[in-house]
């Protein structure tokens, strides 16, 4: 059974976790707060504290993990924060999964972030699957349609390890 990491698992990481769930993966999804666990939890979804900021938390969970999906496309917080996730956070992240057992990468590209940083997002995760060749997907579909973003999500997903 294959496992999935949700990071960013607020209400569409929730719905992408239980659809996975729903197809006999397995979920574990991240929040920066302990507040955040109980709402992950009862989805069913394994929860774990943990902060896009700092990379090595992210790269702690992804021991047995196929597919890593990074749902920051409406992060919030201060504007310089959010240009990190979307910059070099994100970039770093990349350089850390490659000697891991993650083989697939979905970048949410839409969202309330603004479009030059989710389009510098994009341009991270290309170079980083040319370079060293990790399957990468980029959700496009817009949250405003929430059925169509979970279904497009779970798409991506399946569709990164062949699924």
């Amino acid at each position: 059974m294959a496992r999935a990491l949700v990071v960013g698992c607020g209400c569409r990481g929730r719905e992408l976790g239980i659809r996975l769930l729903d197809a006999e993966w397995q979920v574990r999804g991240t929040t920066r707060r302990a507040e955040g666990i109980a709402a992950i939890e009862a989805a069913g979804i394994e929860a774990a504290v943990a902060d896009p900021d700092r990379i090595g938390t992210i790269v702690d969970l992804v021991g047995d993990v196929a597919v890593l999906a990074w749902l920051l496309g409406s992060a919030s917080g201060h504007p310089d924060q959010v240009e990190a996730l979307h910059g070099p956070r994100l970039e770093r992240l990349c350089e850390e999964i490659v000697d891991t057992p993650v083989r697939g990468l979905i970048y949410e590209a839409v969202g309330t972030v603004p479009a030059e940083l989710l389009s510098e997002g994009r341009r991270i995760c290309s170079d980083a699957s040319q370079r060293w060749h990790i399957p990468v997907a980029v959700l496009e579909h817009d949250p405003a349609d929430p059925g169509g973003w979970s279904a497009a999500a779970q798409s991506a997903v399946l569709g990164v390890v062949g699924g």
